[in-house]
């Protein structure tokens, strides 16, 4: 009964620090919207920001060989020739791998 009696003291005493601490336990780790939770939120929405970044320069890029490769049908011999290793009937084409 006496260890009671000094735990309802010292709740008593400490009755406001108490409370303050479980409400940052609960706003801190707990809670569906807890500081940690928002943190890694935030990196997702950060990491998925740059993936954005990326496949929109991509995208661009695309774009602009794609308007090239419909106006000028010259673009499509050079593509056909350096990625696809086309040639013409009386050519020789020598490839040339860098290490």
């Amino acid at each position: 009964m006496d260890k009671l009696a000094t735990i309802w003291s010292f709740v008593g005493k400490h009755k406001y620090w108490i409370t303050i601490a479980v409400f940052l336990l609960i706003i801190g780790f707990l809670d569906e919207n807890s500081w940690v939770r928002r943190a890694a939120y935030q990196r997702e929405i950060n990491q998925l920001k740059k993936e954005i970044e990326k496949y929109r320069s991509e995208y661009e890029e695309s774009t602009k060989r794609l308007d090239e490769l419909t106006a000028n049908p010259e673009a499509i011999e050079r593509i056909a020739r350096e990625k696809y290793l086309m040639k013409k009937p009386n050519e020789d084409i020598y490839v040339f791998e860098e290490d």
